[in-house]
This record gives C-alpha cells, structure tokens and sequence, in this order.
C-alpha cells in the first residue's frame, strides 16, 4: 500500500478505508493547496471554495496574517500547559471581549469543547444559585433542528435522533421546543430550567435564523429565574454575518456564546464567553483542557482578528452577502425547485423541493469546480471565505443557473453536462 508523501487520490482512499475509523463519505477529491478563494487539487485543477471547510477559512488559502503568525510563534513556544503563564492569552481574550461584550473567556480546541463548556458552567451557575437559596433546576431548553456538537454533552442537546440514538443514553434533562415558536418555548420553561440552548442562526439544521421575537422571550424567561442563556455562535461568529456575532444584529445579550470555525482561520480554537455573572460558577480545578489556549492556536486567532479589522471585513461581508442573498432570490423567482433563500452576510442557505435534486445540484457543482455542501437533506450550504467579491457570485449563480435549467430536462445529467478546460 502506498501512503508516501504524493500518493495519489486513489492510494489514499485504499488507505483510509482500511486504517482510518469510517466516520465520513468524503467525496473523490483531494485538494493539496489553495489561494485566496480557491482550492487546488492534485491535477492543478482550482476550485471555487463556497464552504471554506465549513465555515473555517474566513481568510480563504495562504493569507499572510496567517502563515506570518505561524512561522513566527512556531520559533518560539508552541506550547507550555494552562500551569504557566503566556503572553497571547490575555490579548486574544481582551480582544474577544471587546468585541462581543462579554466579560471572561476559557479556551479550547473546537467548538463542540466551547459548548461542553457552556453545559457544565449552566449547570454550575444553577448550583451555585441553589447554595444562595433560590430555586432553580438542572434542565436545558433546546430547538427542535439544533446542532451543538458531538461530545456527550453537547449532542445531548443536538436534535437529530442519527447523532444521538447510538450512543444512548446521553446527558438527560434536555428537552427540545420547536424552532422559533415563542409560546411552545413558555410553555416548556418553568424555574426546573438552568439555560436556554439557541444557535442564532441554525447551520446543520438548514441555515434557519431565529426571531427577533424568539430571541427576546428567550432573554426574558431567563432573566425571571436567574437561567443562562447560551447562545451558540460556532458557525454564525466572528463576522460570519457582518457582525462579529449574529446576536448583535438583535440587540440582545446572552449570558453565555460560544465560538470557533473562523476563529483560528484553519487552526483548531474554540472559546466560550460569559458574563462576569455566569463565570462566578467556576473555580480553579472544576474545568480545564491541555492543549486549549496553546501559543500557536492563540497567535493565529489574534492575527486573524487583526486582519479583520485592518481589511474591513465586516462591511464587505454585510455587502458581498447582500449581494449574494439577491442573486440567489432572482434565481428563486426564474426556478419554482428553489423553495426559500435563507441567511445573512455570508451564511447561506437555498431550500430546493427536493433531497434527490440537492443532491444532482451538489454534483453539478463540483463537477464546474464550485465547492458547498448540503445541509438537512434539501439545504445547499454557502460558508465562503471572508474576502469573496461579487464576481465569484456571479461565477456561482451562473452555474447554479445553468444546472437548474438543466434540472426541467427529462433524464438531463446535471453532474456530467460541463467543458472541462
């Protein structure tokens, strides 16, 4: 078998598929570099990213704020243990609360850990609410379509019966209200309940974004009993929506948020945020993680912050996404398979009537060297790159076009119909 260095795509599907735990379908592609908004396979073939490894690559491929930091802190000290001080976590976490508004940060490697975190300090804060007297219990409201993770914890508030059902029993004391229905959630809360569980906008769960009407319920409901609000920001954060977090758009404060994908810009990090309130629960020894917070995790996330800033990248987010949102509900009223164009900034969703089609349009997609995923059975997913300007929009939706045109044609075979060239 051979595994060397330039082994090709079909050496190493043999090998992943007899030393690797099967716990993906990739698909047949193997990208070995990339620039800016483009992957490059081993062909030399370069693809349009619209996914950004879900989410991750906020600066797309070979950004110089990131390989700068890199290079540098791997000359220094990669890693020292959460027993010794350095000097990048107080400025990441100073920058991290800047701009959420929130008052403390414990760091981790992904975002199912920041919302692991999240679980045990709601858990914690209503103990400690319990030792002061007042009366609160230990159960956590979720939405019906959430996603939060794979640890134990956090898929116990996962909705989805696949990602819970084999690993049974998980984390009791969870029950899910439907998605944005404001009176199922009063009617679910009681002083039993430590948190409320909400992704601002659903990603897994087919890029749903929740009412602005749902969001204040949930904040006052919580603040009646002293429950924290959690508020998963994993894919909406850190600009994904023209604002650092998609609750800023609402103007509504959680107790508790959660971040990672664009965080480290490819280099695993996760945070969780709370409130000086909340963060009173925690004490030295009641939670920790060895590799979290690691020099080189913690120098990329400030450069990629940095960067943010220094290119402005909010507004061109809000503008690019709007763009991009308009396009897609000009392609919704010329082909009646697009059910709903939903988002914000440059978190994207297109319902189409159909699994089976969603699936012909992915493959349609790759095959013009576009990549997105598919979400929630009939949801194609966008998460692209920060830095994407309106002719790689326009070089989507022309390709999207073309394979829904394709779609009416009887026996039409949208994956194969492209020049390659």
């Amino acid at each position: 078998m051979n595994i060397a260095t330039g082994s090709s795509l079909k050496d190493l599907q043999a090998a992943e598929s007899k030393l690797l735990l099967q716990t993906y379908e990739r698909n047949p592609l193997l990208f070995i570099s990339g620039e800016g908004v483009y992957l490059r396979d081993e062909q030399g073939n370069d693809y349009l990213d619209l996914l950004s490894g879900i989410g991750v690559c906020a600066l797309g491929y070979d950004h110089p704020a990131i390989t700068q930091a890199i290079a540098t802190q791997s000359r220094q000290i990669l890693h020292t243990s959460n027993l010794f001080f350095h000097r990048g976590t107080p400025e990441l976490a100073l920058r991290l609360t800047e701009i959420t508004g929130m008052d403390r940060v414990f760091f981790c490697n992904s975002g199912t850990e920041a919302w692991e975190a999240a679980l045990k300090l709601a858990r914690a804060h209503a103990g400690l609410l319990r030792s002061e007297g007042k009366t609160i219990g230990t159960k956590f409201l979720a939405l019906e379509h959430s996603f939060h993770g794979r640890t134990m914890g956090s898929v116990a508030t996962t909705h989805k019966e696949k990602y819970r059902s084999p690993f049974a029993p998980v984390m009791p004391d969870v029950e899910f209200v439907p998605f944005d229905d404001v009176a199922a959630l009063r009617a679910a809360f009681s002083s039993d309940v430590c948190a409320i569980a909400i992704e601002v906008i659903q990603g897994e769960g087919g890029i749903n974004p929740v009412s602005p009407e749902f969001l204040a319920a949930a904040r006052e409901l919580c603040d009646s009993t002293g429950a924290l609000l959690l508020l998963d920001e994993i894919q909406s954060g850190m600009g994904r929506t023209g604002k650092w977090c998609a609750y800023q758009h609402y103007g509504i404060h959680p107790d508790v948020t959660t971040l990672a994908k664009p965080l480290g810009g490819g280099v695993p990090v996760g945070a969780m945020l709370c409130t000086e309130e909340a963060g009173r629960a925690i004490t030295p020894g009641m939670h920790g993680t060895t590799f979290g917070g690691n020099p080189l995790a913690i120098a990329v996330a400030i450069a990629v912050i940095d960067a943010m800033k220094q290119q402005k990248l909010l507004s061109h987010v809000e503008e690019v996404g709007g763009y991009f949102l308009s396009r897609l509900q000009e392609l919704q009223h010329k082909h009646s398979a697009i059910k709903e164009v939903r988002g914000r900034g440059l978190m994207i969703g297109i319902e189409l009537d159909s699994a089976d089609l969603a699936k012909e349009i992915l493959s349609g997609m790759f095959a013009r060297r576009i990549v997105l995923n598919r979400t929630h059975e009939t949801v194609l997913r966008f998460l692209p790159p920060f830095i994407l300007q309106r002719e790689h929009v326009d070089q989507a939706i022309a390709a999207l076009d073309e394979l829904l045109t394709l779609q009416s044609k009887p026996n039409a075979a949208l994956a194969g119909e492209v020049v390659n060239g």
